[in-house]
């Protein structure tokens, strides 16, 4: 997708891959810091940051966008995108929690009642993180985690020092769902390689759910999945995340270049792609 908007946008820049060997993952930081010191040298004009480095981003960066935080304002919790800034500072930012409220805004529609029902979100980690704070920017008060961890469901939460307010076992919950305005997707079951979809799409009680509400699934390959087959059975106003891949790349090229970035060629390559 950044390939297709350096050609959309007539630059010659490329976007690569740099990744650093299992034992510095296991072991430390050091080939994330060596990076992030090229960055802040003028080797590269950005990064995107993935997992298992997020937290550790954060932590290397200069300076901390608000969108790198948790609840509390202090402690920083994930960066997908270092900055270099015209001072040759590194700043942290998460692009997947504006890009993931847009796409929950515009699948649920303007007049969604955030702030009167539940929000849902399945999983406990970075995903689910994003989740929570996309949700909450969005007006929602009531978000609800639904954690597979065993024993203590926030365990995984506290790991990932991600605070939130309401936690709920690894299974259906009649009750909840009748309150739900969205369910969010946040693990990787489903995904090609990954756990089976069909043990998260069980933990929904989905006849529970209002007709209105809607079901966002973080999962983009394939582009359907047992939890998108499940909501769909509902009827429910439902979506992958392509569409959130696509956005937070494009916020990431902006922060980059500080130039608009082509959304609908990023998503475009994206959909060929896929």
């Amino acid at each position: 997708m950044h390939a297709a908007a350096f050609r959309a946008l007539g630059l010659p820049h490329t976007y690569e891959a740099l990744r650093v060997p299992a034992e510095e993952r296991l072991h430390g930081a050091e080939g994330l810091r060596n990076v992030v010191r090229d960055l802040r040298d003028g080797k590269w004009a950005g990064l995107n940051v993935t997992v298992p480095y997020k937290a550790w981003a954060a932590s290397l960066a200069d300076e901390n966008d608000a969108s790198v935080y948790g609840d509390d304002g202090r402690v920083a919790v994930a960066a997908n995108t270092l900055v270099r800034t015209a001072d040759g500072r590194v700043k942290a930012y998460n692009t997947d929690v504006p890009a993931l409220a847009e796409e929950l805004r515009i699948l649920a529609g303007t007049l969604a009642p955030w702030s009167a029902m539940r929000s849902l979100v399945l999983g406990a980690g970075g995903a689910a993180w994003a989740a929570t704070m996309a949700l909450r920017s969005l007006g929602a008060k009531d978000v609800a985690v639904r954690a597979r961890a065993a024993g203590d469901p926030l365990e995984a939460m506290k790991k990932g020092r991600i605070p939130l307010p309401v936690t709920q076992s690894w299974q259906p919950s009649r009750g909840s769902e009748e309150g739900t305005i969205a369910v969010v997707q946040a693990t990787s079951a489903g995904m090609a390689g990954a756990d089976p979809g069909e043990a998260v799409a069980s933990v929904v009680a989905w006849d529970a759910l209002p007709k209105d509400a809607v079901a966002f699934d973080v999962v983009y390959a394939p582009p359907e999945t047992p939890f998108l087959r499940a909501a769909a059975a509902r009827g429910l106003r439902r979506a992958n995340g392509l569409g959130m891949l696509a956005r937070q790349g494009a916020l990431a090229l902006e922060l980059w270049l500080g130039v608009p970035a082509p959304l609908d060629a990023m998503l475009a390559a994206l959909e060929r792609a896929s």
